[in-house]
C-alpha cells in the first residue's frame, strides 16, 4: 500500500479533474476525485486526504457551505480552486476555514507549491512535527514516507495513520481513544483490540525487536507514545 499523501479533487468539471489529477500524480500524490458535495463527503471518510482542492460551484451544494462541514470531519488542508475572483468571496472562504484560495485559470506549478505549503502548515499549526527520527527509523509526515536504515517501509493506511498520530507529538502519550478516533471513522469500529492488532503489525515493521519495543511503547491502560531520538 502507498504511504503517499492523498489529495481529493472536488470539481464538477471532468476536464479540470483530469488536469489536476495528472499534475498531482506526476508530483507524487495519490489522488481521488468527487464531482459533487455528496461525493466529496463520502470520499473524505474513505480516503483521509491530506489536502482538498475544492471548487465552489458544485451542482448539489455551494462550496462555501461545504468548508465548515469538511472542517468538522477532516484535518485536511482546504484549498479553494474557483473562478470566483471577488475579494469578498476569498475573505469569506478563508474566514470559514479554507487554507488558501487559487483562482481559475491557474498555473499548475503555483498550485502545487500552495498545496505543499498548505499540507505542511496544517501539520505545524496543530503544534505537531513533520519529521521524526527514532533510531534507524525516519518518519517524514509531509511526504508520508517511513524509512528504516535507508529502506522505505510500506504501511497500510491504518498503520500509517497510527504512526502519524504518534509521530506528530513524539514522547507524548496519545490515548487509545485518540488513536482510534484518528484512524477509524465510525464509532462502532473503534475497538481497542483493533488498535492492538495494528500496533503489533507496526512494531513488526519498525522495531528491531518487536517483543521489546523501543519506538512505540505502551502506557498500560492509557495509550501509546512514540520515542524519538530527541527524547
Amino acid at each position: 500500500m502507498s504511504n503517499r499523501a492523498t489529495v481529493l479533487i472536488v470539481d464538477d468539471e471532468p476536464q479540470i479533474r483530469r488536469l489536476l489529477r495528472g499534475t498531482l500524480e506526476r508530483a507524487g500524490y495519490d489522488v481521488t476525485e468527487a464531482g459533487s458535495a455528496r461525493e466529496a463527503l463520502a470520499a473524505i471518510a474513505g480516503a483521509d486526504p491530506a489536502a482538498i482542492l475544492l471548487d465552489l460551484g458544485l451542482p448539489d451544494r455551494d462550496g462555501m457551505e461545504l468548508i465548515p462541514v469538511i472542517g468538522k470531519q477532516s484535518r485536511a488542508a482546504i484549498l479553494i480552486v474557483s473562478a470566483r475572483d471577488a475579494t469578498d468571496e476569498k475573505v469569506t472562504a478563508l474566514d470559514l476555514g479554507a487554507t488558501d484560495y487559487v483562482t481559475k485559470p491557474f498555473d499548475t506549478e503555483e498550485l502545487l507549491a500552495r498545496a505543499r505549503a498548505a499540507i505542511r502548515n496544517r501539520i505545524t499549526s496543530e503544534g505537531g512535527r513533520t519529521m521524526v527520527k527514532a533510531g534507524r527509523v525516519t518518519i517524514d509526515l509531509l511526504n508520508r514516507r517511513i524509512d528504516k536504515g535507508g529502506e522505505e517501509i510500506h504501511l497500510t493506511p491504518k498503520e500509517f495513520g497510527i504512526v502519524a498520530a504518534l509521530a506528530r507529538f513524539p514522547g507524548r502519550v496519545i490515548t487509545h481513544q485518540q488513536l482510534l478516533s484518528s484512524v477509524w471513522a465510525n464509532d462502532y469500529d473503534r475497538h481497542i483490540e483493533y488498535l492492538r492488532v495494528v500496533i503489533r503489525n507496526i512494531r513488526h515493521k519498525l522495531e528491531e525487536d518487536p517483543a521489546s519495543p523501543r519506538i512505540i511503547v505502551n502506557e498500560l491502560g492509557v495509550g501509546y507514545r512514540l520515542m524519538s531520538d530527541e527524547g
